[in-house]
């Protein structure tokens, strides 16, 4: 057995890379089909809490020589606890971890041949409240986790943030982006399906991935991104899937976490994360509460021609949305045994939001020296929004590793009520009174949604390598949506405006079957299956009769196949067929008015595009950080692009529409690197060409753009308990079918420093430094051109304080102190 003093000798050893080996060993761990090379033989064994014998996926066990104490390979536990290592014949002593329990040391492990695959069997480790003692040197996880077919982007080692919320966090992950709206895309597409712990939530329905802009970060564990999927997903979401995890702990007794927030423009805040275990029981339970201002602006430059003239229109938008909004996210885990656990779950989010508006319109004739009128319009609305969600989730081991079945039901309740009001003058040039009345108009919007779904999985391991999934879901969704706009006449009355009143329901019932197989062979694995999805889409209108039917069948294979090269290389080519259906907003025919010379509106004839995605991966690791790159290609028929169309008066209005084709290729790459203890940095950048054909529609609406993006993050040390961190963005320009979206740049800063003795972090951020996050386009038509810049959010500064109740303190780490 090697001696307590030899151990803290090779533990400080690899201290100087301490950040790195986690995100290595996640690699190695997200790779079980990497066939054995070089002579590797196997590990294998399973990982559970000491006192109620509850499995601990996540956590970490790292082996090292017993000769000289040095690190040789590790591996992260997957949701059973369960790990395999690949290492190769030798004598070996194991160091598990987990965030919130003490260390644990297996010594005298020898692996030859003749034992490979070596079972350690089940390993216990004790939960601590206390600090730990100095022979542990706790390695950080790093804000980037990188693996073939999925990035793993750790939220709470990105700084900057803190006080933010799920779009802030979005905005900032690699290979993602989000405008000015809370659309989020991914490697520039913007059909994306985003998950919360895996499922469908209220928290991306009504609103789609806008709702996110009430979810605080805090409750946010980390964000997996997975480009490809395989056949186990959903089909819905071209550009591949965004899976946001919250926060759950799992330590015995009670702990938690706490966030006090305040920032400029206004943002206070609070939330807390407690659990609380006891042996089989485990409670957990969630809430955020935040009051905002957030302050936004858009400027609208536009060209009418018409009759051999030119109507120059500039309208200029001032907006405030000050909003309340609570959410709570409460349940239980009951392990019956460490074989089966019931969870159950409620999730209560609602947000009361009150949003103030200012439109100034200036309009031309020919220049801009020849102005002809100014019209000065108001918008106030009162908003709520209240949604629910239940959820009961079964899930059962057996005996054979890798063997499991697992059941969950969940509905989801969810409402929006809107009111608001439009005051709108004309006045002459001189700004006297037009002799135009004024106008006072009113827009009721109520909007419910209720979604059923049911889904069960089961994992069978066969032979050595080999494994069968298969599985089933079916969901139904009703939503309705009443909308009316009234105006007020001259005696004080009021009427209903022609075209602008109307029920629309929406309808969707999608069920789903789907099977794997996947195995290996020598260095090669492979992964294979097929999903089939049958849909029906019902939209009405009711006041006029419309109705919309729509059914069809599909089939969507997926092919995974993963080649491993000795040195720590792997390469993964993968396929997969996707789809974007239409959604409740792409469908809903009602316009947007509180700006009533530009309306947004859904198509309810849009039809469903599908993409056929290609994807070559290959990761490397070194010995200061790792790098995965990738190329891509994805081919979409009826591509959804919004169109924006300008009739004679200059009102303009925009709407999806199925154009034709788009190919894109491009190429990806994700790297850590830790050139010093003290600095850590992470960074991607994504190459991209995009070939969209809509002349089926429009001989004009055709592009065929080069456009990257580049994020780089660096972090640094400077004492023992103050970081500072850096993280920049670049979008480079890129063409549309209507023209040009330009380019944008942005920097955050961020600096930390623990205190109340390593419980508690205060957080300093300033997201958006130099005010620059604008997103300006030109669009151009037969008949008009337009230029447009919008910022939905100024730069803002956040201070946070975080309290951590009966958790690990922070150790002291590396820092710049005496490197100079």
């Amino acid at each position: 057995m090697a001696s307590r003093s030899s151990l803290k000798k090779g533990f400080l050893q690899g201290k100087w890379h301490g950040y790195v080996w986690f995100a290595l060993i996640f690699g190695i761990s997200a790779l079980p089909a990497a066939a054995q090379g070089g002579g590797k033989l196997k590990i294998t064994g399973r990982i559970i809490d000491g006192a109620s014998n509850a499995p601990l996926g996540y956590a970490s066990i790292r082996l090292f020589k017993s000769a000289d104490s040095s690190f040789v390979s590790g591996a992260i536990t997957d949701e059973t606890g369960g790990f395999i290592v690949d290492i190769q014949a030798g004598t070996y002593y194991a160091l598990t971890e987990f965030i919130g329990y003490k260390p644990h040391y297996t010594p005298g492990i020898k692996l030859t041949a003749a034992n490979s695959p070596l079972d350690l069997g089940s390993i216990k480790v004790a939960a601590s409240a206390q600090t730990l003692d100095e022979v542990t040197v706790q390695a950080e996880k790093s804000s980037m986790e990188l693996s073939l077919d999925k990035k793993v982007f750790n939220v709470g080692k990105d700084l900057a943030n803190a006080g933010g919320t799920a779009v802030d966090i979005l905005t900032n992950v690699p290979s993602v982006a989000v405008d000015v709206e809370g659309n989020v895309s991914l490697r520039g597409s913007g059909n994306v399906r985003i998950l919360i712990d895996g499922k469908p939530s209220g928290l991306v329905s009504i609103k789609g991935a806008s709702g996110l802009a009430q979810l605080q970060g805090s409750m946010i564990e980390r964000v997996e991104i997975i480009t490809n999927p395989s056949a186990r997903y959903e089909a819905e979401g071209m550009g591949g899937v965004i899976n946001i995890v919250l926060k759950k702990e799992r330590k015995e007794g009670i702990n938690g976490s706490f966030d006090i927030i305040t920032g400029h423009p206004t943002n206070f805040g609070g939330a807390a994360n407690v659990n609380y275990r006891k042996k089989n029981l485990n409670f957990f339970i969630n809430y955020t509460m935040s009051y905002r201002n957030t302050p936004g602006k858009n400027y609208v430059y536009q060209e009418l021609y018409r009759n051999d003239s030119t109507f120059i229109m500039e309208r200029d938008m001032k907006s405030n949305l000050k909003g309340m909004a609570n959410s709570a996210r409460g349940g239980l885990d009951y392990y019956f045994n460490t074989k089966n656990v019931l969870t159950a779950a409620y999730t209560w989010r609602t947000s009361k939001g009150k949003r103030f508006s200012t439109l100034n319109y200036r309009d031309y004739l020919s220049n801009l020296g020849n102005i002809t009128s100014y019209t000065h319009r108001t918008q106030d609305e009162t908003e709520t929004e209240p949604n629910s969600e239940y959820a009961l989730t079964y899930k059962k081991t057996f005996n054979r590793k890798g063997r499991e079945f697992t059941a969950d039901v969940r509905y989801l309740d969810n409402w929006e009520d809107s009111d608001q009001y439009y005051h709108e003058n004309v006045y002459k040039p001189d700004g006297s009174p037009s002799g135009i009345p004024p106008l006072l108009q009113r827009a009721v919007n109520y909007e419910t949604e209720k979604q059923l779904l049911f889904q069960v999985d089961y994992v069978h391991p066969f032979g050595k390598e080999g494994k069968i999934e298969a599985g089933g879901r079916s969901s139904s969704r009703d939503m309705t949506n009443d909308y009316t706009v009234t105006q007020q006449t001259g005696d004080g009355a009021w009427v209903t405006l022609p075209g602008l009143t109307n029920d629309f329901l929406y309808e969707e019932n999608i069920n789903a079957l789907y099977g794997m197989i996947g195995n290996k062979t020598g260095k090669f694995s492979y992964q294979g299956g097929v999903r089939a999805e049958w849909t029906g889409v019902t939209t009405t209108l009711k006041q006029t009769n419309e109705v919309n039917a729509r059914k069809y069948a599909n089939l969507f294979p997926s092919m995974h196949i993963t080649y491993d090269f000795a040195k720590q290389n792997a390469l993964q080519l993968s396929y997969s067929r996707r789809v974007r259906r239409p959604q409740y907003n792409d469908l809903s025919p009602f316009a947007t008015y509180s700006d009533n010379r530009n309306y947004w509106s859904g198509n309810p004839d849009l039809n469903p595009e599908f993409t056929n995605a290609f994807e070559l991966g290959h990761i490397k690791y070194m010995n200061k950080g790792s790098l995965t790159s990738s190329i891509y290609y994805r081919h979409t028929n009826g591509k959804i692009i919004s169109i924006r169309t300008v009739q004679d008066d200059g009102s303009s209005y925009t709407r999806p529409e199925n154009l034709g084709t788009e190919d894109a290729y491009g190429a990806e790459f994700t790297g850590s690197f830790t050139p010093y203890p003290w600095w850590k940095l992470d960074g991607s950048a994504n190459f991209f060409r995009a070939i969209t054909d809509g002349t089926r529609v429009n001989e004009d609406f055709k592009s065929d753009t080069y456009s990257w993006f580049v994020r780089a993050m660096s972090r640094f040390t400077l004492w023992k308990n103050t970081d500072v961190q850096l993280r920049g963005n670049y979008e480079a320009p890129q063409q549309t079918p209507q023209g040009r979206r330009k380019a944008l740049a942005t920097l955050d800063l961020a600096a930390t420093r623990d205190i109340l003795r390593g419980n508690g972090t205060l957080t300093l951020t300033v997201v958006d430094v130099f005010n620059s996050r604008k997103f300006r386009s030109i669009t151009e038509g037969a008949n008009f051109y337009t230029r447009n810049s919008s910022q939905g959010r100024l730069r803002q500064i956040n201070l946070t304080l975080n309290y951590r109740l009966h958790q690990a303190k922070k150790k002291p780490k590396e820092s710049l102190e005496g490197e100079f």
